[in-house]
């Protein structure tokens, strides 16, 4: 447990918050049915500060000159955790977790008032939660009741988390540790389904080899609802049902990513279901992967984030007029977006503690330029749907390439390793 790291990223938001005081609950349980409850996830901001896997915990970042970490969490319970497992409680959390103070979490809407007094700033983030809304209005009246006997409420109200989701956006040691491990454990799973993909099987038995290798392997498990399409099946950008034969001469796409201490891989295979590309699936796949090659060549630090999706563009452009589905110059057609019927989604999204990560794409106006330690996707494609104007031998092709990429000192680095070429990706599923 790396303590230091989330140490040194609440001192990063205390120079932010000043001689405020910050407020961070974590997600709270939620029920599937009756009385059982989905797996429990933390909140990804609360965790990227704490790294406390609790439910009902609440951080609080007391600013000032002699700033301080408050941790409210659940108090041991014998009988409870008889039935639910292990619980820190306040005296194990100080120790274990790094904070100055830890407080049972019942004890939370009785002590907020006093914390809140004497601060000018409150960065909490107003209307993502009613519930939440109403206990912070109920301890600011509180103080604000006090004011004659000197007590003053904030009076400035920040939100707290567009102030984390810019320290996300860089990604420190330890977080590019974890998503490598996400990333070699996701691309070992890409391979098993290459491996074991034979025609007529359900798509769900992919499905099912990819969560094998994830725990197998350590991995919490999926860190989004996996995408396993076959055939046209691929054209549906969220395709998740995963219930529909696999048929001999088709493709299949696989989108899937594991998570490892909360941060999540996320990769695009797309490959022949019986190990063998057609004349057609190779020159459409050729297009897709150039595009993500040249998309990946404009990464580097300063670059604007859209210069990749631009270069991308280009090529899947250059590669339409080829195939005899757009007519005309590439710098015209680009213009037009006449690509957007068979191209429609950016070329990729921040990646961290949420598959689509915290952190704006635009700073003001202007596209955010690329630092060193973000991480992205690059994740290309072509969506072939059957229509009259596409030639027949290419209806029903869907194809995305997606590989997770860290921005370095030097340019880009990518560290997922699935086969993604033509010849490695049939020679992988050659079944001798």
């Amino acid at each position: 447990m790396n303590t230091a790291a989330h140490a040194a990223r609440r001192r990063a938001l205390f120079d932010r918050i000043g001689d405020g005081i910050a407020i961070l609950p974590t997600a709270a349980e939620k029920t599937r049915n009756r009385d059982t409850h989905y797996p429990y996830r933390f909140d990804s901001d609360f965790w990227y500060l704490s790294n406390f896997p609790e439910p009902d915990a609440i951080l609080v970042l007391v600013g000032g000159t002699t700033p301080r970490t408050i941790l409210f969490c659940r108090e041991k319970d014998a009988e409870r955790e008889t039935w639910d497992g292990f619980r820190y409680g306040p005296a194990a959390t100080r120790e274990v977790f790094g904070v100055d103070e830890a407080y049972p979490c019942g004890e939370f809407d009785t002590r907020l008032p006093d914390l809140l007094a004497g601060h000018p700033s409150l960065w909490f983030t107003l209307g993502h939660d009613a519930g939440w809304d109403a206990r912070i209005t109920a301890a600011l009246n509180a103080v604000r009741a006090q004011c004659r006997a000197g007590k003053q409420a904030p009076t400035v109200l920040h939100d707290l988390r567009r102030e984390i989701e810019r320290l996300r956006r860089v990604k420190d040691a330890t977080e590019i540790g974890h998503m490598r491990h996400a990333a070699a454990i996701t691309s070992a799973g890409h391979v098993r389904a290459m491996q074991r993909c034979r025609p007529g099987q359900p798509e769900y038995a992919l499905e099912a080899e990819l969560s094998h290798e994830f725990r197998v392997s350590g991995a919490t498990g999926h860190a989004y609802p996996p995408i396993v399409a076959g055939g046209a099946g691929a054209c549906v950008l969220h395709y998740v049902n995963n219930d529909q034969p696999l048929a001999d001469g088709s493709l299949v796409l696989i989108d899937a990513g594991c998570e490892v201490e909360g941060y999540a891989a996320d990769i695009t295979r797309t490959f022949p279901v019986n190990g063998r590309f057609t004349s057609a699936q190779r020159d459409v796949y050729e297009i897709v992967l150039a595009a993500q090659a040249a998309a990946i060549a404009a990464l580097r630090p300063g670059a604007s984030f859209i210069d990749d999706h631009d270069a991308a563009v280009r090529v899947l452009v250059r590669g339409l007029v080829d195939l005899g589905i757009l007519h005309g110059e590439v710098d015209g057609l680009i213009e037009q977006n006449a690509y957007q019927p068979y191209y429609m989604h950016r070329t990729g999204h921040w990646l961290g503690l949420d598959v689509h990560d915290a952190g704006e794409y635009k700073d003001e106006d202007q596209w955010a330029r690329l630092e060193a330690g973000m991480v992205l996707t690059v994740e290309p494609g072509l969506y072939l749907r059957a229509d009259a104007v596409i030639p027949e031998a290419l209806r029903g092709i869907g194809i995305r390439i997606e590989d997770d990429v860290l921005i370095t000192a030097n340019g880009a680095d990518v560290y997922t390793t699935a086969p993604k070429s033509v010849a490695d990706i049939e020679a992988l599923m050659r079944h001798d």
